[in-house]
């Protein structure tokens, strides 16, 4: 008979205000296993990584490895903030330093049709008579992952010959790290029963003590390292005959006198590395003021009409978390500025459907404009203001101008704005009728740096 106990993190997001006490919890419960010889396993089921945090855009993600790698992570798979808040290069050059497996069995590198090299496919534990196999699955953002040039798989094309492959190979328990969301996990559940635990992410849904699908048992740990996981299993004759799924919160555990100046550390250390990246010398005040001149949404309009190749476009300032003062900015300005992870898209649109897209902001400008947006990409708090460049809307007489010409009805135009407006629900004209193109791997706030920079000219002091 065998005691495994399994900790795991998800969605930690780079929130290094948990990790102090998240790396003493994973210290004790590595102890207290060895203590009573169980075996012990560590995994982080994805979206460890966040460049919202200073640091970890500072360092492309290198801090968060050292973290992983301190801790003595078994195995680590990837979300959507590995796969696509980096370039194809970026991501294959994260793991460089890292001690611990990565695993992923849905992603492959669109030249070879193979598992990046910096990765494995599955993982064997063998424990006296019991094999363990485990799996990972990452979202698959079929839209996004090839602009990057990655070549994403859906869970139906891959799941079923793995899972076949590990009981070939003698796995009595299969275990599948999941960042693929609450939904996916039950449907998986259900269709493929074979799979005895489920360890979930993506959705940041929280499973306080776990629950059980059919005869599938799922577990999961919220978000940000407010909880850490943890999961007793005992194995016998090659089967689990029992299970246990907790989950620790981070918030209960205790502080040590040093916690906060190790936090207060992690964000210096990121701001000072940013700052040392100068970016532009702006000769006045770039405020968030949509009615001033000088207003950074108008310059940023202005640059995504750059990248897009257009000369309309539309912009919400709730984009925009400060101001930046005359003279010198730097890349921890922008950083603050523009935190979300994303990417220009220029929507194409005959003449009619681009009047019912402007008719539809209007009708929404009201509710947006204090609407509290959460997630794809948006670091925000508010929606905020719509503000188009080159387009007016009279929304009384139902009238849309664009240059102060009538829309032509059968004529096609084209408008620079976020991909993040894909992906929201307010604007579905943009998705039903969009001719749209996302331009990855570049994020709003490095367009935004390119921009200042060739305006207002650089001093690398």
């Amino acid at each position: 008979m065998t005691k495994l106990k399994i900790i795991h993190t998800n969605d930690l997001h780079s929130h290094f205000e948990n990790f102090p006490k998240i790396e003493r919890l994973i210290a004790e419960k590595r102890m207290t296993a060895e203590q009573n010889n169980e075996e012990f396993l560590l995994f982080d089921i994805g979206d460890f990584m966040d460049r919202v945090h200073p640091l970890t855009e500072a360092t492309n993600g290198q801090a968060n490895i050292e973290w992983l790698n301190k801790r003595n992570y078994d195995l680590v798979t990837i979300g959507n903030n590995e796969g696509l808040g980096n370039s194809h290069q970026q991501l294959e050059e994260l793991f460089k330093d890292a001690n611990f497996p990565v695993i992923i069995g849905n992603l492959k590198t669109k030249a070879t049709e193979e598992i990046p090299d910096f990765a494995i496919s599955s993982q064997i534990y063998e424990f006296a008579d019991n094999k363990v196999g485990v799996l990972a699955l990452t979202a698959p953002f079929v839209l996004t992952y090839p602009l990057v040039d990655w070549d994403i798989q859906l869970v139906q094309d891959v799941l079923p010959e793995q899972i076949a492959e590990l009981k070939a190979q003698g796995c009595g328990t299969i275990i599948l790290m999941s960042h693929l969301g609450i939904s996916m996990d039950k449907r998986i559940a259900k269709k493929y029963p074979e799979v005895n635990l489920i360890i979930g992410s993506h959705t940041h849904h929280l499973f306080e003590h776990g629950e059980v699908d059919g005869t599938t048992q799922l577990a999961a740990a919220g978000k940000y390292g407010m909880y850490v996981g943890e999961i007793d299993l005992t194995l016998e004759n090659n089967q689990i005959q029992d299970i246990k799924v907790d989950t620790i919160k981070t918030a209960e555990l205790p502080e040590e006198p040093n916690d906060e100046q190790i936090i207060n550390d992690y964000l210096e250390l990121g701001h000072e590395l940013l700052q040392q990246q100068k970016i532009a010398e702006v000769p006045f005040d770039l405020n968030n003021d949509v009615t001033s001149e000088h207003a950074n949404i108008h310059y940023a309009l202005k640059a995504i009409e750059q990248v897009a190749g257009t000369d309309i476009a539309v912009l919400n300032n709730g984009l925009f978390l400060k101001e930046l003062p005359a003279g010198t900015v730097t890349a921890d300005d922008i950083h603050d500025l523009l935190p979300h992870t994303m990417h220009v898209m220029k929507v194409s649109l005959k003449g009619q459907d681009i009047w019912r897209l402007f008719l539809e902001m209007e009708f929404n400008r009201l509710f947006l404009r204090r609407h509290q947006q959460k997630g794809m990409g948006f670091r925000g708090k508010y929606f905020g203001e719509l503000v188009y460049d080159n387009v007016k809307v009279n929304i009384e007489k139902r009238s849309v101008l664009i240059h102060d010409q009538p829309i032509e009805p059968e004529k096609e135009y084209s408008l620079a704005t976020l991909d993040h407006y894909l992906f929201v629900p307010y604007f579905p004209t943009i998705k039903i009728m969009g001719q749209n193109k996302l331009y990855y791997p570049t994020v709003i706030r490095d367009v935004y740096s390119q921009y200042l920079k060739t305006k207002f000219g650089m001093n690398n002091g």
